[in-house]
């Protein structure tokens, strides 16, 4: 009986990741993880930044090979690091809201995700003069009533597909690379992660990570394009 129950919750989390978490769930519809498959492009993402020194590390791999990307950044670590949020706006690259704190509580308390969206909103205008129009929600967690919140502030919902499953424990550049380049395809959305959560933490594997990757997919003739462009939708209001 005690197996019995351990698989069925086992069963009923990985039921709940899929439809909530998962970019290949039901819902994707409503929060691409892809764009279309015309042509061999790719856009870099960037998450839980701005995140010192590893975001400026990525900024120099990006401009070295004149790529631009997106960031979704979480508004207490804009507010820690101003100057280098405006050095990704600087650089040509694309601003995103990913929340203000990166904390899962948020979801469970009514209306505090709302808010947090707004606040950011806010704090990103205020340092880089703009409003982004694209918002990718921590974990890309994705209860309909979530996604349809965002698009109500005029907001694009954007998921993607994480670079590799084990990258918050920062295994080597190397392997990362490979699982990313493995797993892309025309129109893919890679995640890569420049902070953790709402707060710093070691990226520095996950930097070998985005060079090698840019140079396995540039040797599989791939350009690079931003989130924005990809999709067909504005990237500020």
């Amino acid at each position: 009986m005690i197996v019995l129950g351990v698989l069925a919750v086992a069963a009923a989390l990985g039921a709940a990741y899929w439809l909530l978490m998962s970019p290949f769930s039901p819902t994707s519809r409503d929060y691409p993880y892809h764009g279309p498959d015309a042509e061999r492009v790719v856009a870099l993402t960037f998450d839980d930044g701005p995140n010192e020194p590893y975001t400026s590390q990525i900024l120099d791999l990006l401009a070295a090979h004149d790529i631009r990307a997106t960031f979704f950044h979480v508004g207490h670590c804009v507010e820690r690091h101003p100057e280098v949020a405006r050095r990704v706006i600087e650089d040509g690259h694309i601003v995103g809201n990913h929340s203000l704190s990166h904390t899962f509580g948020t979801y469970l308390r009514p209306g505090a995700f709302a808010r947090e969206v707004e606040q950011t909103q806010t704090i990103l205008s205020r340092v880089i003069g703009r409003t982004p129009a694209l918002a990718r929600t921590p974990w890309l967690w994705r209860q309909p009533a979530l996604l349809r919140m965002l698009r109500r502030r005029d907001l694009h919902p954007v998921a993607g597909e994480f670079c590799h499953a084990l990258e918050v424990f920062q295994i080597s550049g190397a392997r990362m690379a490979r699982r990313a380049i493995a797993k892309t395809r025309p129109g893919s959305i890679l995640i890569f992660h420049d902070g953790f959560d709402g707060h710093g933490g070691d990226r520095a594997q996950t930097v070998l990570a985005v060079r090698d990757t840019i140079e396995g997919l540039t040797a599989r003739g791939y350009r690079f394009v931003t989130v924005d462009e990809l999709l067909g939708v504005p990237a500020y209001r």
